[in-house]
């Protein structure tokens, strides 16, 4: 389907609104269909965003790095990470350079979790099968252009 039949209208003021309005339609329409592929594995997309940031980091981070690097920077941090705290995926402990400061690490049971869902990558993905490779790395590019032209 178009946008314009999506959404049930026929003229924009021009195609920089439409994209506009077309990148937050998709936006919703990704991530409804990949909260629908975490629902599996009882994970929000915030959580899940954590938790591979913890894997890739290996090595413990603090809230504050965390929240720098998600997805989401409105994310309440300490929450979602007490909830991961409470499904066992990772682990809080007091920061050894400044008590101030909690360090999270990735568990075992986290890792493992994380582990299960690479194997199901290609599911996910499966949202963006519509796209061959180089049309990907066009959209990532522009994607990417757009981000860029606010600096």
């Amino acid at each position: 389907m178009s946008l314009n039949k999506d959404i049930n209208q026929r003229k924009f003021r021009n195609e920089h609104q439409k994209a506009m309005i077309n990148m937050i339609f998709s936006y919703n329409w990704l991530m409804e269909n990949t909260r629908k592929f975490l629902d599996h594995y009882d994970l929000t997309n915030q959580q899940f965003n954590i938790l591979r940031i913890l894997r890739g980091a290996g090595e413990p981070l603090s809230t504050l790095q965390i929240r720098q690097r998600m997805l989401d920077k409105m994310s309440d941090t300490s929450r979602i990470v007490d909830r991961l705290v409470k499904k066992d995926l990772v682990r809080k402990t007091v920061c050894g350079a400044d008590r101030r400061l909690v360090d999270v690490v990735i568990t075992e049971k986290g890792k493992e979790l994380l582990s299960q869902m690479d194997a199901q990558e290609d599911d996910m993905e499966a949202v963006l099968k519509n796209l061959d490779e180089a049309e990907a790395l066009q959209l990532n590019s522009l994607l990417d252009k757009l981000r860029n032209s606010q600096d």
